[in-house]
């Protein structure tokens, strides 16, 4: 029987399950339009320090000037930002399930082996032969495909290498998770904002005002701080392993979202690989 606190666990990651599904869409459509990769990055940034910046100066002041920080802030924060909207541009929003939600399993994994030196888990052994197959699958449908999708889902296959780099970094750091999203989020505004606004090409001047509204918003307020809090909550009642197999839903939640809330085409072989996908992350997070 379930106790009450872990019901709002589930709730809590049911909340963060559509919110990086959401992600996936709404950068997708920022990829489509008149925005550019650098453009939403800083829309990112600057709104997520408008809502954090109060956060920090009357409760939790992080110390931002240091290696751990400027890491995440590098890692996490700019280079995967400028990452995944310009493969976003490429790919389309179900490739983007696939390969960011769906390796992210196998390459954290990987990534704690390599900075961490911790052990490769033993279930491992059983997901990566099925997250293999999705990727098959997936192959499948990149090369059925008239468009040229394969720089895009190259650039998605680094997002999550960079997220899994930032994630192994965040727990090296020994930083909180309100000190990790705090500190990030505000150091990356300070380097990136200032480059964006005298060096970096911008077509925000030309968007419509509805598209930078959406980016701003959801990027720098909904992904920064709301999922966070979401994440959080369902982590202190769940436990990392209930909560990485409820975060498994990711990918097929946001590929089936994508065909019908954008109209994508979801043929037989991306079907596929979102389910076994979805799948290997299932048994990935499983300890």
């Amino acid at each position: 029987m379930q106790t009450p606190s872990s019901k709002a666990g589930y709730f809590f990651a049911a909340g963060a399950v559509l919110i990086w599904s959401g992600f996936v869409l709404v950068s997708r459509i920022g990829g489509t339009s008149v925005l550019n990769a650098f453009d939403i990055t800083a829309l990112r940034f600057g709104a997520a320090s408008l809502v954090l910046l109060p956060v920090w100066w009357f409760w939790k002041r992080v110390p931002l000037f240091n290696t751990k920080v400027l890491s995440l802030a590098l890692s996490g924060g700019i280079a995967y930002s400028v990452t995944v909207y310009f493969a976003f541009k490429h790919a389309p929003a179900a490739h983007g399930a696939v390969l960011i939600s769906g390796l992210l399993p196998f390459f954290v994994p990987l990534m704690a082996w390599v900075i961490l030196h911790e052990p490769l888990r033993r279930n491992l052994r059983f997901a990566l032969p099925v997250i293999g197959l999705g990727m098959i699958c997936l192959g499948m449908d990149i090369f059925a495909r008239t468009e040229n999708t394969l720089p895009g889902d190259l650039l998605l296959v680094a997002s999550s290498l960079l997220w899994a780099l930032y994630t192994i970094l965040a727990k090296r750091s020994g930083l909180g998770a309100w000190e990790t999203a705090i500190g990030s989020a505000l150091l990356a505004s300070l380097i990136y904002l200032p480059v964006y606004v005298l060096l970096l090409p911008k077509a925000i001047m030309v968007a419509p005002l509805q598209d930078i509204i959406l980016q701003a918003f959801y990027q720098g307020v909904v992904v920064a701080v709301i999922a966070m809090l979401f994440f959080m909550a369902a982590m202190t009642r769940l436990g990392p392993t209930r909560l990485g197999a409820c975060m498994a839903m990711v990918p097929a939640v946001a590929g089936i979202s994508a065909s019908l809330i954008l109209g994508e085409v979801l043929d037989t072989w991306l079907l596929c690989g979102l389910l076994l996908t979805s799948a290997g992350a299932w048994l990935g997070a499983r300890g």
